[in-house]
């Protein structure tokens, strides 16, 4: 692990670091995948432990009344990437993207790191799927986008094949699709799951059945639903 010290100090060198702790305009460039692993020494999850804790000394500190809103978050993905690429096995990489770097008060942000964990979340759907999922609920709750949360909710479904993924993650593009009013769409989906999926819980089921009958009723009073006669 000495290599992969060195690596780090030298990195921290050549951006010029100030002394003391260190500011979010001090992030040097992201190191390449490769040359992480070669500093690994065999040990990647050990150094993917330590550049973490090296990433989350930049801005952390709590005399900062804005916490992370001066990262480059271009150089901040980079860092996330190259260390989920020498770990592909660890999930605190996308923890923190999505509990801590997602959180950030400032919508572009947020955004690009969205971005990042659905990007992460295609190359392991079925390992990933809580992390597009909670991607999926930031952008629904925090960005008040629907399309974008459809997106991710809409992959979280199509994409995750292992049968541990819950039911309320399968379901969460039924009810996007119903808060856009895409009542036909929601209608459609949900009656389909009644019907084929694997639903034993008697109260989950209940729930599901009055949603659909809800459904059934805001179509039938509202029959120019998403502009279209019907």
């Amino acid at each position: 692990m000495v290599l992969a010290l060195c690596l780090l100090a030298q990195i921290s060198l050549k951006a010029g670091m100030r002394p003391g702790i260190p500011e979010a305009d001090d992030l040097p460039p992201p190191p390449r995948p490769e040359m992480l692993r070669i500093a690994g020494l065999g040990e990647p999850a050990t150094l993917a432990r330590m550049a973490l804790l090296y990433l989350q000394t930049f801005d952390y500190h709590g005399t900062n009344a804005l916490p992370y809103r001066k990262l480059d978050y271009h150089k901040l993905i980079g860092w996330l990437d190259a260390i989920q690429q020498l770990d592909p096995l660890s999930e605190y990489p996308l923890f923190i993207s999505t509990r801590v770097y997602a959180d950030v008060q400032d919508p572009n942000r947020q955004r690009m790191m969205l971005e990042f964990i659905y990007e992460q979340f295609l190359l392991d759907p079925n390992r990933r799927w809580q992390w597009a999922a909670h991607a999926a609920l930031v952008a629904k709750h925090r960005l008040k986008d629907l399309p974008l949360a459809l997106k991710y909710a809409k992959a979280v479904d199509k994409l995750t094949t292992v049968p541990d993924v819950p039911l309320w993650a399968k379901q969460m593009e039924i009810f996007i699709l119903e808060d856009m009013n895409e009542l036909e769409a929601a209608r459609i989906m949900l009656g389909g799951l009644l019907e084929a999926g694997p639903i034993n819980d008697p109260g989950e089921r209940r729930f599901l059945e009055n949603r659909l009958r809800e459904m059934e009723q805001r179509l039938r009073s509202e029959p120019s639903s998403n502009g279209k006669a019907r």
